[in-house]
């Protein structure tokens, strides 16, 4: 059996210099950016006081993408996210987020294959629906884990609103899909 391969470890220094100690040299954010989408996994230590900071230098590379231009994350998404901050279900969202992230990675291949055959086509979509609605299913599986005994009468008028939304929401990202097709279409040279 092999043995798992230990993360790198990267230290960051007072003056925020980060020090890869895998290969003995000082690194930046974007260097650590492409190790993430190569899979090389590590951990960052603070240099004094070795404190794992891991999640903020994750973070702050997300907030460098962001700031170039490459917006991933919905304007709505980011919203969303702050209002669970301080929420009853906070807890829930790490989990629920790691979830459905791994179920896209997971799909990844066949949307790429779908949108690259006919961006738009109907086959794509209801791939992008199906997943949608089975993420969706499953937050609410776990969120009426949480609902207080007794609130059958309240989870009743909810379900029967539930499919009305659920339909409001993948229009609303059927047409953002769209209007991302748009501008694709108008970056991409034209086929001949």
């Amino acid at each position: 059996m092999a043995k798992a391969e230990e993360p790198t470890i990267i230290k960051k220094y007072a003056n925020r210099r980060l020090y890869n100690t895998g290969t003995s040299t000082y690194v930046t954010l974007e260097d650590l950016a492409t190790m993430v989408k190569a899979g090389e996994d590590f951990v960052v230590y603070d240099a004094k006081s070795a404190e794992d900071i891991t999640h903020q230098v994750l973070t702050q590379i997300i907030f460098e993408q962001e700031n170039k231009g490459q917006n991933l994350l919905p304007i709505t998404f980011l919203r969303q996210l702050i209002r669970f901050y301080g929420d009853s279900i906070q807890a829930m969202v790490p989990s629920y987020l790691e979830h459905s992230m791994d179920q896209l990675s997971r799909e990844q291949e066949k949307f790429r294959q779908q949108l690259g055959q006919a961006f738009g086509n109907a086959p794509a979509f209801e791939a992008m629906d199906e997943t949608i609605r089975r993420n969706t299913e499953v937050f609410e599986r776990a969120f009426r884990m949480f609902l207080p005994f007794g609130n059958a009468a309240q989870e009743a008028p909810a379900a029967a609103k539930a499919p009305e939304k659920r339909a409001d929401d993948l229009d609303a990202l059927k047409s953002q899909l769209e209007a991302m097709q748009r501008r694709l279409d108008q970056l991409a040279p034209e086929k001949k």
